[in-house]
């Protein structure tokens, strides 16, 4: 394999630069010539692809963001759209790809590689840490500490104040975040899709605090739970309480997808990116490189894609405990 490519698709994540940047130094140093495909499948289909070389990828470790772009492509769900991506890449000899995101970005891949039989090795590229076969993805540890970094401002205002404030961090269907930012944050609860949580336990627990002279509580929500947003919990809740509460909401929103990564994303980003790469000149195909007790781990995208990746649940006995 003479001749790759690179894309990153999805939603952007703190790291994807650096992962760039160690697949193509990666391929530099193995000989090979290697592309980046701009605005990820849309690129493709467009045929926005420019080379790359280690001076390319020079000062942008420590940048959040994507250099090569991010754009969800409707084109390329059609079998028109595939061929034209495909027809661009035979055009420039490109003969295998890396491809950093997530769920979507790897079922694309898997469809192409099926249809055209161009091997594609994924990196985990998404804050959500929901992607089966990697402890972690690229761009989780920072978002983490970009909402806690918002959690704890919002701590010393709603003790200032007596408040009970809802928050809502990312994680789409994922708890991930959600979990992580609940024990560091010090949150009196929290609220994941993978563990029911029903409002009259979350009412409970804070009755609980105000009996043991607690003033004010964070309740932290992942926008995928299953009672709804962080707004529709508090209306919820201030519907059912039996006292008065002063209640307030904060949605993060997409403050945890930006940012500079941390050292643990860039470094985390530079092993899966230079893996995948690595899996790939050795014939590695339809997987995604992860790492799972601190051994690099290539799984099939398949499983990727439909197996569940659970949240602990010590993490979750954790809040309880500590919540107390």
């Amino acid at each position: 394999m003479k001749k790759i490519a690179v894309y990153t698709s999805g939603g952007d994540a703190p790291g994807m630069n650096s992962c760039i940047r160690a697949i193509v130094r990666g391929a530099a140093y193995h000989g090979v010539e290697v592309y980046g495909i701009v605005r990820g499948y849309n690129g493709m289909i467009n045929g926005d692809i420019i080379p790359l070389n280690s001076q390319s990828v020079s000062n942008i470790i420590q940048r959040g963001g994507t250099i090569l772009k991010s754009a969800r492509s409707k084109e390329f769900l059609t079998t028109e759209g595939r061929k034209k991506a495909y027809a661009q890449l035979q055009a420039k000899g490109i003969e295998g790809l890396v491809a950093i995101g997530g769920n979507g970005t790897f079922t694309g891949a898997e469809i192409f590689y099926n249809e055209f039989k161009i091997p594609c090795v994924g990196a985990p590229g998404t804050i959500d840490n929901d992607l089966y076969g990697t402890d972690y993805t690229i761009g989780y540890d920072t978002a983490v500490n970009t909402a806690l970094d918002a959690i704890d401002k919002i701590r010393d205002t709603a003790d200032s104040h007596d408040r009970v404030f809802f928050i809502e961090v990312m994680g789409r269907d994922s708890g991930y975040i959600a979990i992580q930012c609940a024990i560091a944050g010090g949150a009196e609860a929290v609220m994941i899709p993978e563990n029911l949580t029903p409002v009259s336990e979350v009412m409970e627990t804070l009755l609980k605090g105000f009996s043991k002279a607690k003033s004010s509580s964070i309740v932290i929500v992942a926008e995928g739970d299953e009672e709804g947003n962080a707004q529709k919990v508090a209306q919820k809740i201030k519907d059912q309480m039996k006292i008065e509460l002063d209640i307030r909401v904060t949605t993060l929103g997409h403050i945890q997808r930006g940012g500079v990564p941390t050292a643990a994303d860039r470094i985390l980003a530079s092993r899966l990116g230079l893996g995948a790469l690595e899996g790939l000149l050795r014939g590695e195909k339809n997987v995604m490189a992860g790492v799972v007790n601190n051994q690099l781990v290539y799984t099939p995208f398949h499983d990727t894609i439909t197996k569940k990746k659970p949240v602990s649940e010590d993490l979750i006995r954790m809040v309880e405990i500590l919540s107390t």
